[in-house]
């Protein structure tokens, strides 16, 4: 293994992060009972159901090695039986029936029991609850319990109400204990029903888990596993580099494609759900439809892919990747600088008049974010557009988009792990969803049936319609489908997942 001064500052770091926290560094010898992951975003809550935490596509796959959802999900996507072994809907979509898993066990060693799966599904329609996607929960209720089977009146259909059980939001807690000890002693002291249990937590630092013997899926090869919140895309490449971490991902693909080749280490990258795109919030000078046009057509996506990501992504147009249900392949915005400067100085800016605004980014959450927004800034400036970026952290990103606070236009990465239209473009561009900063009525008279259209035929073609809307009007700026990269060292086997979603039980010896 080549040892460069970037590794042995990096190393150095997490040895002294080591200190300051107790974490141990790692032996020399490996331990084959541990596994320690340099994760790349830190854990602000442990309820995995409430808050803006609850809606961050990165933190599932450290929610989902502790708590278990109603349903679960294969790594292409597909639907397997979680908590619920079975669901559906009756003939005339009036109720729902489900049925709940015998000899599951909590963390504590209760049973996981019907009514709990009532009372997180009845918690997470309340509208004083906190949870992000209530508006979805509260589409069911008069919950009745016979057995293991629970049935429920349908309030307002909802067609994609069994894809959220297994997708954001959609995790199952004890009733008994978080009743027992209240919401600040479930954070203090967290339960779920997953393969590992909370061993240990230092804020911004580290979690430690340790295996559920109780567990009713198949049990992870680890006894334990360290995740260290490491933010910084350098600092990950050293952690694994230097052995301090077995694991790591989202670091840049140059360094991808040079550490995968190491004898000591190894790698897997696959397209997955998750999309970069810019939202564009409607405030000047937004509201300009000329300005919004040229941002989308001066954007060369292909070459900031090869140039910027070494060629690991796939550009898109719409808010639909190649994988989502309502993909339209025929819906085009072109690349044409010329084209975006004409429309420009329709509207009175050029290069010697550039429009300004602000365009926030992370830097370092996911692969040369920062770097792509540098890069189209760059293209801008060419047309007539004067862009500042301000960096922030994915976290006050969530809390800004939630208060309608985002800048006139922020990047961003956004997970549909169900691939359903309803879960990228309605979100997106429907001005009452709380992940919306687009206003516009005419996106909510067009999304607005749609959320409860029960012709799923009809239902996909009505969003391929707002995509077209959405393309025509620039009313965002899908920029490409990520392709995640993965690095950890020789001996470990990893199945990565289409969702994007790393946990701690996807990652096995040999």
């Amino acid at each position: 293994m080549t040892l460069t001064r970037r590794t042995v500052l990096g190393t150095g770091a997490a040895g002294l992060v080591a200190g300051l926290t107790g974490l141990p560094g790692r032996a020399v010898a490996q331990d084959e009972s541990a596994l320690t992951i340099a994760y790349n975003v830190t854990l602000p809550s442990f309820d995995p159901t409430v808050g803006p935490s609850a809606v961050n596509p990165t933190i599932q796959g450290i929610y989902q090695s502790i708590f278990d959802q109603f349903i679960a999900q294969e790594p292409d996507l597909s639907f397997r039986p979680g908590l619920l072994t079975d669901w559906g809907w009756t003939d005339d979509n009036t109720k729902v029936r489900m049925v709940v898993r015998e000899g599951a066990t909590w963390h504590n060693g209760d049973p996981v029991t019907p009514e709990d799966i009532v009372w997180s599904l009845t918690r997470a329609g309340d509208p004083e609850g906190g949870n992000p996607i209530q508006f979805v929960w509260s589409k069911i209720g008069n919950f009745e319990i016979d057995g293991q089977e629970i049935t429920a009146d349908v309030l307002e259909f909802e067609p994609t109400l069994f894809k959220w059980m297994g997708f954001l939001t959609g995790y199952v807690l004890p009733k008994a204990y978080f009743e027992e000890v209240g919401p600040d002693g479930f954070e203090a002291a967290p339960v779920g029903s997953g393969p590992y249990k909370v061993d240990r937590f230092e804020r911004g630092a580290f979690l430690r888990l340790v295996r559920h013997d109780g567990y009713w899926g198949e049990a992870p090869d680890f006894e334990t596993v360290t995740i260290k919140f490491v933010t910084d895309a350098s600092s990950r490449v050293a952690e694994v580099e230097s052995g301090q971490s077995d694991l790591t991902l989202e670091i840049p693909y140059e360094e991808f494609d040079r550490l995968s080749a190491q004898d000591a280490l190894a790698g897997t990258s696959i397209p997955v759900s998750d999309i970069g795109m810019i939202f564009i919030n409607d405030v000047e000078p937004m509201t300009d439809p000329n300005v919004r046009k040229a941002m989308h057509m001066a954007i060369d996506k292909q070459l900031i892919i090869d140039r910027l990501l070494s060629g690991y992504g796939v550009p898109i147009d719409t808010l639909q990747t190649p994988d989502y249900a309502a993909y339209d392949p025929s819906i085009e915005v072109p690349y044409d600088p010329e084209q975006a400067q004409a429309l420009l100085a329709e509207s009175g800016y050029g290069p010697d008049n550039p429009v300004t605004f602000t365009i926030q980014t992370t830097r370092g959450f996911k692969p040369k974010d920062y770097e792509m927004i540098q890069a189209i800034v760059g293209l801008w400036r060419r047309v007539g557009i004067e862009a500042e970026i301000e960096v922030y952290e994915i976290a006050k990103h969530y809390e800004l988009r939630a208060a309608d606070e985002l800048a006139p236009a922020a990047f961003y990465n956004w997970g549909n792990s169900v691939g359903d239209p309803a879960t990228s473009t309605g979100f997106t561009m429907f001005g009452p969803s709380p992940h919306s900063v687009w206003d516009g009525q005419e996106m909510i008279d067009m999304i607005g049936p749609l959320w409860g259209e029960a012709d799923e035929a009809a239902r996909i073609e009505g969003y391929k319609a707002v995509d077209r809307k959405v393309a025509e009007d620039a009313l965002v700026i899908p920029i490409l489908q990520y392709v995640q990269p993965i690095v950890h060292r020789a001996g470990l086997s990893v199945t990565p997942r289409a969702s994007g979603a790393l946990s701690a039980q996807s990652v096995r010896r040999g």
